[in-house]
């Protein structure tokens, strides 16, 4: 009854608005000095503001507003407002402008190879009948529209089409089929010549009325006849290039952790990351005293001291309670600690998954599961909350629970009434459900048996990473047995389309799944760039070895990020090398 009337009162809340106003400060700068006159205006709203000669701004915003920082000569940047959100600290970088009649040559073979690399990641990349295509390299127009700007329930190829490119018109035939023709403007009149289709590579002339347009992954448009060239006489009118999910095969290195790329590169690890104890120099003068205390009574009497100073600070008490329950097993003093500072915690779902995922890698996962329930009542309408409520069930061994959440985000999107994505997310809730139902069927029947999602056949390692904070940047590097390294980089800087779909839906987290390509010792290492205040982030990761077998098993680390522009170490992965089966 409890966990039902949870679940209604987060309904109500998902509709309710959220719309309270605060007043955002920060400061603006280059990443070395403060700009003044920066624009900040909140998108849609008629407020504006902007920033002194210190940099320093202040603007009036509501949960879910975003805000536009925008500035002579630098790159426009939007960011959301998070429910939690009081400081923005705002680096902007300067525009790069495209050069034009400047030609770049390298070698092609190695080009194509990465291009077919970055595909899944690179949403300005395409796949043509001779080869992949980067538009941002090319010197002609190429428009793009992805899956995810889909409409929920479009299924008319024709309709997605008309509208979405300019100068795009689709003839007004009857019905679908040969005959039916789309038409680009452009120069020199190309607009009466039906466009033709590349669609995964092949080239055809009629409408392409065959194509599920659930199936497209995304498509773009070339209109100009530098940009057609290779396709002769037929391109008069442009090119409409449709890549399809099933149609366009990549080398399968699992969603995220590529490790062909790694090859690519003269990209070798130089084995400069800060280890642990390195680390601990920059951290607060409180806990290197604390780690040097040589007694428990000791370290009681600094903590004391110390609270005098700190006590209002929750990243004092998480590190203190941390310290004592870890160093010195008193679990109750520990827990004392949390419960006198609790109400810092309360109402801030930022800092109740700080908690919730130093708990977790306790194994107290009842108390984690308290906090993970709290953050979800204060954040109903993100998908991560979804998630880590019904990961939160099956630690206590309560699958059905865990069930039960899963169908109920299910529920919400297909009625529409959470927004239909395509995104990492979506594949990462579909393949927890899918190892839930495949490793604990039991009494699950019922719940499960109207949810249609896709079978996962991964069995090896799988690696989660989760952040607390939805600003936080940062650069993940992953070192291989052969001491070759990727990098993904998840900042505004190099990633800003994909840090706004993750505030956008609600969600900060990401997967990589390792198989048997490599065996031996992989290094996880991370530079920390901040999270826009002066406060750390938490990252959580998850280690699952053997991962969709019976014999499944998990190591949950924390680490808390407050070191900024350094390569740190984080943690190793030992994979053996698989023997095959007689």
């Amino acid at each position: 009854m409890k966990s039902n009337l949870i679940f209604i009162a987060s309904f109500l809340m998902i509709f309710s608005g959220f719309a309270k106003e605060r007043l955002i400060k920060g400061k603006v700068t280059n990443g070395e000095t403060p700009m003044a006159n920066v624009r900040i205006q909140v998108v849609n709203q008629g407020v504006t503001s902007s920033s002194n000669t210190d940099g320093s701004y202040n603007i009036v915003a509501s949960t879910g507003d975003m805000l536009f920082y925008n500035a002579d000569g630098m790159e426009p940047l939007q960011i959301r407002v998070e429910d939690v959100t009081k400081t923005l600290n705002v680096v902007m970088f300067p525009r790069v402008e495209k050069l034009e009649n400047v030609t770049v040559t390298r070698n092609k073979r190695n080009g194509q190879k990465e291009l077919e690399m970055d595909y899944p990641y690179n949403p300005n990349i395409i796949k043509t009948a001779f080869g992949f295509l980067d538009k941002t390299r090319t010197s002609y127009s190429v428009r793009m529209l992805l899956a995810d700007d889909f409409l929920p329930g479009e299924y008319n190829l024709e309709n997605i089409i008309r509208g979405r490119f300019a100068g795009v018109r689709v003839s007004a035939g009857s019905g679908f089929g040969r005959g039916n023709t789309i038409g680009t403007r452009a120069v020199f009149f190309r607009s009466n010549w039906p466009v033709v289709f590349d669609i995964d590579g092949q080239v055809f002339t009629d409408f392409p009325d065959f194509i599920d347009v659930q199936n497209i992954d995304r498509i773009a448009v070339i209109p100009s006849a530098v940009g057609t060239v290779r396709y002769g006489n037929l391109a008069k009118g442009g090119v409409m290039i449709i890549n399809t999910k099933t149609g366009t095969r990549i080398p399968k290195d699992k969603n995220g952790l590529y490790l062909d790329r790694m090859r690519l590169r003269n990209n070798h690890y130089d084995g400069t990351a800060l280890a642990s104890g390195e680390v601990m120099k920059n951290a607060p003068i409180y806990l290197q005293e604390l780690e040097g205390s040589n007694s428990f009574e000791n370290a009681k009497k600094l903590f004391e001291t110390h609270s005098k100073k700190y006590a209002s600070s929750p990243y004092f008490l998480l590190d203190s309670y941390q310290y004592f329950y870890e160093k010195w097993n008193q679990k109750e003093y520990a827990n004392e600690i949390i419960e006198n500072g609790y109400g810092l915690f309360q109402n801030n779902a930022v800092l109740l998954k700080a908690l919730a995922y130093i708990y977790e890698s306790q194994g107290r996962y009842d108390m984690a599961h308290e906090a993970f329930r709290e953050a979800f009542m204060l954040r109903p309408q993100y998908r991560q909350s979804y998630l880590d409520l019904a990961n939160s069930n099956r630690n206590l061994k309560n699958s059905k629970r865990a069930a039960v959440l899963y169908a109920r985000y299910f529920h919400l999107v297909d009625k529409g009434l959470m927004q239909m994505d395509s995104s990492n997310f979506s594949k990462i809730i579909n393949r927890e459900f899918s190892n839930l139902v495949a490793l604990e069927k039991t009494g699950m029947t019922n719940t499960t048996s109207s949810i249609s999602v896709d079978e996962d056949d991964f069995n090896n390692t799988r690696l989660k990473l989760e952040w607390n904070d939805g600003e936080a940047e940062f650069e993940l590097q992953f070192v291989n047995p052969e001491n070759q390294y990727y990098t993904w980089k998840h900042s505004l800087k190099e990633n800003a389309d994909s840090i706004r779909r993750e505030k956008d839906f609600g969600y900060s987290c990401v997967e990589y799944l390792i198989d048997d390509s490599f065996s031996g010792h992989w290094r996880v290492n991370i530079k920390y760039l901040g999270n826009k205040s002066l406060t750390p982030t938490y990252l959580k990761a998850v280690v699952y070895h053997n991962y969709g077998s019976k014999s499944q098993r998990k190591e949950v680390k924390v680490f808390k990020l407050g070191t900024k522009n350094v390569n740190q170490t984080l943690f190793h992965i030992s994979k053996r090398a698989s023997t095959p089966l007689n």
